[in-house]
């Protein structure tokens, strides 16, 4: 097979991972990223394209003679990106890995994903979801429940529309903000759903709308501080695999969550190629959906890309021409962690133009771009979420020794990271 140019879009840590991968691949020709980050520019060439502006993604997809892309983001997929191609004669023959809108809406609306779970019976916590115009029936709802709370902005919110609600008056103040646009349109329908009790693991599978591969399993660590404190975040570190799933589990999921989900969307006439990222909540070893991503999840790609043995592009490929049955996935026995290194104040507002400093080059460790940027020919901080440091060994605790060796390692002003990433599973192993 003559090698083929590839586009991935996105320019986080997520893509970084994704590109590294991507470049092992001998079906490879040029990679492109677009917009790309520093990382990703030592892989393959970064485009300056916005990803959701649709004809410049059009423009570089000519001018490169691309002959697949790959959608990092949710954001364009749940705007259309996939369908833009599909409309348009000079794309139409260039597979997207990445659903289309209407498959982007597990995604893209937590109300829909929901109604989804109920209609194929795939276990999910018990809900209801009210508009700004039911603020007073959502707080009645509250009341046939006990706290804690979850409460879901509808809509997409850079992964920040989740609050976990202690009290009643809590949840009251919290709708409020919701409903009075915290999130602008995305807060504008909210879920409120039952609180599980257990450990969260995120699960991804590659599917072509018919048959699919199951890749590593891998779980993050989402508070900004030690033990699980303080505000949400996109993500502070993951590690894959994940103890406490183990083949029993894992077998579970596969027929209660994995089938049902790939079968509803053929009984649902929904078109899909790409990932499927499965928020899963095990309670007491029943595993549940807390959500649906339409994308890979970051950090947790950082661990999950270590671990594939198999060739990316060729699975890639499979999925584009509906051949994912023919596939086969082979996944490393060892273990994969990240540490993810951040800007002071983040996930509140942070400085931007820190100059780093001492990344380093060790066998078996990848320090994946986050948020950075070339000012002046130095490298600096653009993001809330500056690198991430992966590594692999033969046990979490050599993995996570090299990650913790790369956060010490690389040093800018107002570095942060969490301590004990992968402590609360060493008593599993």
């Amino acid at each position: 097979m003559a090698p083929i140019n590839v586009l991935l879009i996105g320019s986080g840590g997520r893509e970084h991972a994704i590109s590294w991968k991507l470049t092992q691949s001998p079906l490879l020709g040029k990679l492109f990223i677009a917009p790309g980050n520093p990382g990703t520019a030592q892989l393959g060439q970064n485009l300056a394209v916005n990803p959701l502006n649709f004809d410049e993604v059009k423009q570089a997809v000519v001018d490169h003679s691309i002959g697949l892309v790959i959608v990092g983001p949710e954001e364009p997929l749940v705007r259309g990106l996939h369908d833009f191609f599909l409309s348009d004669s000079a794309l139409s023959h260039i597979p997207v890995i990445g659903p289309q809108k209407l498959g982007a809406m597990l995604e893209g609306s937590k109300d829909f994903a929901k109604a989804f779970m109920q209609r194929h019976a795939i276990p999910t916590a018990r809900y209801q979801t009210f508009t700004s115009a039911q603020a007073q029936e959502s707080k009645e709802f509250l009341k046939t429940m006990s706290p804690p709370y979850v409460l879901k902005a509808d809509g997409l919110a850079a992964g920040k529309g989740v609050v976990i609600s202690s009290s009643y008056t809590e949840a009251c103040q919290t709708l409020d903000e919701f409903f009075a646009g915290k999130f602008g349109d995305a807060s504008l329908k909210v879920v409120i759903e039952e609180f599980l009790s257990g450990i969260e693991l995120s699960v991804f599978v590659l599917t072509d709308g018919h048959s699919y591969v199951v890749l590593p399993e891998a779980k993050d660590y989402k508070r900004i501080g030690v033990a699980d404190t303080g505000p949400n975040t996109g993500g502070m570190g993951a590690v894959s695999p994940v103890p406490f799933a183990g083949k029993d589990f894992m077998r579970k999921v596969e027929e209660r969550i994995i089938k049902p989900t790939v079968d509803g969307l053929k009984k649902d006439n929904i078109p899909y190629k790409g990932f499927i990222f499965i928020g899963l909540m095990n309670v007491d070893g029943e595993p549940y959906v807390i959500e649906y991503n339409v994308r890979m999840g970051d950090p947790e790609t950082e661990v999950v890309m270590p671990r594939i043995e198999s060739d990316l592009l060729e699975l890639f490929q499979q999925c584009a021409k509906g051949e994912l049955a023919n596939a086969h996935i082979k996944i490393s026995n060892k273990t994969a962690t990240t540490v993810i290194l951040v800007s002071g104040g983040y996930p509140e507002s942070y400085e931007k133009g820190k100059i780093v400093e001492g990344i380093p080059s060790v066998e078996n460790t990848m320090v994946f771009h986050a948020g950075t940027s070339v000012v002046n020919g130095k490298l600096v901080t653009s993001g809330g979420r500056v690198f991430a440091c992966t590594a692999l060994g033969n046990t979490m605790k050599q993995a996570l020794e090299l990650s913790f060796f790369a956060a010490n390692s690389i040093s800018y002003e107002g570095k942060y990271f969490r301590s004990d990433i992968g402590k609360d599973l060493e008593k599993y192993s």
